[in-house]
């Protein structure tokens, strides 16, 4: 896990004590709201419908015990008990007063945390495979890359006012968890002739316009990755447009000047760029792979063959297998049935940094999902983390299936926002589990408005809220795909009202175990082969019934 420095201390508290000064001038009525925005935005402070938001971030996923216990002295101290953990893998405080922000931003130092660039249009935090350093099936660990590109696009002079927000995902696997092609720039480990370098996706992206990332380069050397996704970044920044907010993104860029021209563009700036880049970002790469190495692992005996059915339950839901055979990856759900997904009480961080500390090695990892995950646990210990678990709310086996449903916060907290996601997740939970089991795996995401940050587009199932003169109407999309097989949904048809949501999801659920060929034959998979008709049948009965 990567340590800061001192340059990285310094750093950090200069940039802290200045924003302390600009919260000063703000409160002291020196600045106005107009003139503070720009500069609380580069701080990851937000202003809510209710109250501000701080947006602190988790680089690529990754966590100490305790700098878990921070964010739950944080919640404690300076919001209301609770932090919610999002898709870009940070976490939010909705309800800090202004006047702490630079308290919080002061103790997240000690630590090694920060809120630098998780708004604004710049990079944001780079995110990664939240089963990093631990997957079986990963061809290289893809957070030492992600840290290498997090230390050089922090405050790069060049790109702190690009066009619109910019993405970067990098997956270690060809199996993808990070959904890359949803992203400004995914990068995705690949090999050719017995060497790993990356696979270069640009343009993707979900929102108004949803788009798949498209294969810029096939195979990127590790060595060519600073300068290669400086001369996509410049590029972007030099063709992007200014004069339209929703055309601004790189997926739009690519797709009004063609992958082929935007390819011509990077290959010649690349060519510019390649020979700045003398080996100095080889060496910082070499210095922090050794942050990265493996924990210490300590041999564990398999588990007994007979186990009690919840504990057997929640290890098929919720474990996954490892590198070693003798360890595992554990993913906590924190989706409990009707509780708002993402949201975890200062208890229960603490619960989680204490397993991590005892069981973990010391280490945890936000998913894009919005659940935790303690990447390495030895096999033999997993009875007991189930039992505190449980004990404690967290023990929910139900990672994959219906309920574990991404969901953006909504109209509850976002002044964005259109519709309520929260109370529709909750409601959607309590409705499906006494169905979850036998439906098997299901990816439900649900975005409050068009900006997609609930992930609906890729949702097997995947529902959006939209405002329809003041009333509050939900679309549904179906088949859906966030992995390397990455589809976006198709709209099903007119939307539902908020009272109607839950039930025609749980008529397109029912009609599902109908259609499927087996029990092994997941949704998306039914959907795939059978088309949207039949299920569009569920939807709207009514259509049916008329043609009749």
């Amino acid at each position: 896990m990567y340590q800061y420095d001192e340059f990285d201390t310094a750093f950090l508290a200069e940039r802290n004590a200045q924003f302390r000064a600009q919260v000063e001038r703000r409160l002291d009525g020196s600045l106005t709201e107009d003139e503070f925005k720009p500069l609380r935005l580069m701080n990851g402070v937000y202003l809510q419908l209710h109250a501000y938001m701080l947006r602190v971030a988790i680089p690529y996923g990754t966590l100490s015990a305790d700098q878990m216990r921070v964010l739950a002295e944080l919640a404690e101290r300076w919001d209301k008990g609770y932090g919610h953990f999002t898709t870009r893998q940070n976490i939010q405080y909705n309800w800090p007063k202004l006047r702490d922000i630079p308290d919080m931003l002061d103790r997240l130092a000690e630590v090694g945390m920060h809120a630098i660039q998780t708004s604004g249009n710049t990079i944001r935090n780079v995110t990664a495979d939240h089963f990093a350093g631990a997957a079986a099936d990963e061809l290289v660990d893809p957070r030492p890359y992600a840290e290498l590109l997090r230390q050089w696009s922090t405050d790069h002079p060049e790109f702190q006012f690009l066009p619109r927000k910019f993405k970067i995902a990098v997956s270690g696997s060809p199996n993808d968890r990070a959904v890359t092609k949803a992203h400004d720039i995914g990068l995705v480990a690949t090999e050719r002739d017995g060497e790993t370098g990356f696979e270069v996706l640009v343009g993707g992206g979900l929102g108004r316009t949803p788009m798949v990332g498209k294969t810029i380069r096939d195979f990127l050397p590790l060595a060519d990755l600073l300068p290669y996704c400086e001369a996509i970044v410049s590029v972007y920044n030099r063709l992007g447009r200014r004069d339209n907010k929703y055309k601004a993104r790189i997926k739009i860029t690519v797709h009004e000047n063609g992958l082929d021209e935007m390819r011509a563009q990077v290959e010649a700036r690349f060519a510019e760029l390649r020979a700045q880049f003398d080996g100095r970002d080889m060496d910082a790469l070499d210095r922090i792979r050794k942050q990265f190495a493996l924990p210490p692992f300590r041999a564990s005996s398999p588990l007994p063959d007979r186990l009690d059915p919840a504990l057997q339950g929640w290890l098929e839901a919720n474990v996954t297998p490892h590198k070693r055979a003798d360890h595992a990856i554990v993913t906590i759900s924190i989706k409990a049935h009707g509780q708002t997904p993402g949201d975890a009480t200062a208890d229960q961080m603490r619960l989680m940094a204490d397993l991590a500390e005892r069981y973990g090695y010391g280490e945890l990892r936000i998913s894009h999902e919005q659940n935790v995950i303690l990447p390495h646990v030895r096999r033999a210990d997993l009875p007991a983390i189930y039992a505190r678990l449980n004990k404690a709310g967290l023990g929910t086996a139900n990672v994959g299936l219906a309920s574990d449903i991404i969901a953006c916060p909504g109209m509850d907290y976002c002044a964005l926002a259109t519709a309520r996601s929260i109370p529709v997740a909750q409601g959607l939970a309590v409705a499906l589990q006494p169905l979850e089991r036998e439906i098997g795996a299901l990816k439900i995401k649900i975005s409050g408005c068009i900006n997609a940050c609930g992930h609906h587009h890729v949702g097997h199932i995947g529902i959006l809220g939209l405002d329809r003169a003041g009333v509050e109407n939900y679309q549904i999309t179906l088949g859906g795909d966030g992995t390397e097989t990455m589809t976006i949904g198709e709209r099903a048809g007119p939307g539902f009202a908020y009272d109607q949501i839950v039930p025609a999801v749980e008529r397109l659920v029912r009609a599902y175990l109908k259609l499927r060929r087996d029990t092994d034959e997941t949704f998306l998979a039914a959907y795939r082969r059978l088309g949207a008709a039949p299920f569009k049948a569920a939807l709207y009965p009514e259509e049916k019934a008329h043609a009749a």
